[in-house]
């Protein structure tokens, strides 16, 4: 899909996690801060509560969006979330959040879910942006900064015809400027913290640049996690999930990370 050409700073949401208050009060910051375009790169449920309460939010702000592999799941009613994971208590974890979000999403927002693209291109400052998942070759991949090679994100621009990639699913944001000027970078998630020990959550702005024509911009976010936590609680939602929106510490999805991302949490 083609978002066409765009010269206004634009905000950028990873996986919103059904965190429908962390939605809101980003979509209100990139406002102050002059965003004229907003993107999801999917992932619209997992470990929250009502995920129908998303939905609504990204229409009446026209929040373009793209199919992440959560999405793609519930759209197709599948067994699982195809979020790559392997270790048993990683799966234990997505298979319970998972069928949550299942159950608790209309057919409405299943069929809404099912019309989404599998990427999002557009035009900035005369770069060519690809917006994807995780990666442009794999809706499930994950690319971490310790363990991803600048051959492999070269081969990525050169088989995908982009300037700047830009993508979601691991959790955990980062940055790279390429040798020719290519710039990849995860935008992080906005629907958790990002297992730092703090209750914000955080988008990304791209933004035009005199150096580089184009370039990122991490924003922290603070939303009532009080709340949100509340909610999770009254739906029955694992203790493990809610100690996590409370304390900043990732209590799950810890065995996929490698050894140096995993060094810089609590556990």
């Amino acid at each position: 899909m083609s978002g066409g050409s765009t010269e206004a700073p634009v905000a950028l949401f990873g996986g919103i996690y059904s965190n429908h208050w962390a939605l809101r009060a980003a979509i209100t910051d990139a406002r102050t801060r002059g965003a004229k375009a907003f993107y999801c790169l999917g992932d619209l449920g997992a470990f929250g509560p009502h995920p129908d309460l998303v939905f609504p939010i990204l229409r009446e702000n026209n929040v373009q969006t793209l199919s992440g592999n959560y999405d793609d799941s519930i759209a197709r009613g599948l067994d699982d979330c195809q979020c790559g994971y392997t270790d048993p208590r990683d799966n234990h974890f997505a298979r319970i959040s998972y069928q949550y979000t299942l159950q608790k999403t209309s057919p409405r927002n299943r069929e809404w879910l099912a019309a989404l693209p599998g990427e999002i291109r557009f035009v900035m400052a005369e770069k060519r942006v690809l917006l994807c998942h995780g990666s442009p070759r794999q809706r499930n991949e994950f690319l971490w900064e310790s363990t991803t090679p600048d051959a492999f994100l070269l081969k990525l621009f050169r088989n995908h015809d982009a300037d700047v990639i830009l993508a979601t699913h691991t959790g955990l944001k980062w940055r790279r400027r390429l040798s020719g000027g290519q710039l990849f970078a995860n935008v992080g998630v906005l629907g958790r913290p990002e297992n730092d020990g703090t209750t914000q959550v955080g988008y990304t702005l791209l933004r035009s640049s005199d150096e580089h024509g184009l370039e990122v911009e991490f924003v922290p976010v603070a939303y009532d996690h009080e709340q949100l936590a509340r909610e999770m609680r009254a739906e029955g939602l694992p203790a493990e999930f809610i100690e996590t929106i409370e304390s900043g510490w990732w209590t799950t999805c810890l065995e996929v990370l490698p050894s140096k991302e995993r060094s810089r949490g609590k556990w």
